[in-house]
């Protein structure tokens, strides 16, 4: 390949990334909008997120695996991409849904933005790969950004009892997705972008209804105009399209880079925060983005470099 069609492809995956992470980075805003405006709970917002999203996951998956058939998954590929999708997409957005009932945007997508360093920890721990002193930096700057973030948190809160709880159902969030971002990065080369995204979004999606069946009854669903747009912004801008776009953007340019990229997150969901939410930008938290921002940074460039 030469180096024009290097330089095409990277900016193309770079494009991809970069707006499938702002895309993501609304997730929170519409979670926060239907939560103060239509009183619903998380479990029924991510059921009807996930409803309004798998026509579009059930053509893709149909049209993918045409076009991909001549590599069929083997029942360890199945076993894998189930198992990712419930991590990544069922497991994580429920705990994050509970968690923004009780914390702000900007302070969850900090938290959430954890996912890349626990990534290099379940890569040490599995794959048994070193951790070089930057990377140690790294982590270092990172958890004291976050630290800082949520110090001036707490100043803030009133008589919210269910922060601390709020944060917990984040972490796990992030520590969930991390599992799902180690394993895309391998699965989406056997099965292809378009056909992994689609039938790990199927396995996350039937163990989200399956809960919502058990634990609620549909006829106490207040299901009026506001929520049904709500989870339509939710399903098509939040997850459709940017899930796509990540793993067409993974594809071409690595997991690494789209690590990378995805930096812009926190910094858009503060700014739409503050815009459409009314929550206060706090000038520590700022400077705990910043170093957040700086250590992933810095984790996703050491991680492209041979470990000496």
């Amino acid at each position: 390949m030469n180096a024009s069609k290097r330089s095409s492809l990277f900016l193309t995956g770079f494009l991809l990334s970069i707006g499938g992470a702002i895309l993501f980075s609304t997730k929170a805003i519409w979670v926060k909008l239907a939560f103060r405006n239509t009183g619903v709970d998380a479990l029924t917002l991510l059921s009807l997120r996930m409803l309004l999203a798998l026509p579009f996951y059930l053509v893709a998956a149909w049209f993918s695996g045409k076009k991909e058939s001549a590599t069929p998954l083997s029942k360890r590929d199945w076993f894998w991409i189930i198992t990712l999708g419930v991590l990544g997409y069922y497991l994580s957005s429920l705990f994050d849904f509970i968690g923004l009932q009780y914390i702000s945007a900007g302070l969850e997508r900090l938290i959430l933005f954890l996912y890349p360093t626990f990534a290099v920890l379940l890569n040490t721990w599995i794959f048994k790969t070193s951790i070089s002193k930057i990377q140690l930096f790294a982590l270092a700057i990172t958890y004291a950004g976050i630290g800082i973030a949520y110090y001036a948190e707490l100043g803030t809160i009133q008589q919210n009892e269910q922060f601390y709880f709020g944060s917990f159902m984040v972490f796990l969030c992030a520590v969930t997705y991390s599992f799902y971002l180690v394993g895309t990065g391998k699965m989406v080369v056997k099965a292809g972008a378009t056909r992994y995204t689609a039938y790990a979004m199927l396995a996350a999606t039937a163990g989200v209804f399956t809960h919502f069946i058990v634990q609620e009854q549909w006829q106490e669903v207040n299901m009026s105009s506001q929520l049904w747009w709500y989870g339509i912004a939710l399903a098509i801008i939040a997850t459709v399209i940017p899930s796509f776009m990540m793993s067409s953007g993974m594809k071409k340019i690595g997991s690494n880079n789209v690590s990378i990229i995805t930096s812009i997150g926190p910094v858009s969901t503060i700014i739409q925060a503050s815009i459409f939410l009314n929550e206060p930008i706090l000038l520590e938290q700022i400077l705990g983005t910043i170093l957040v921002i700086l250590g992933v940074v810095l984790i996703g460039w050491q991680t492209t470099r041979p470990i000496n």
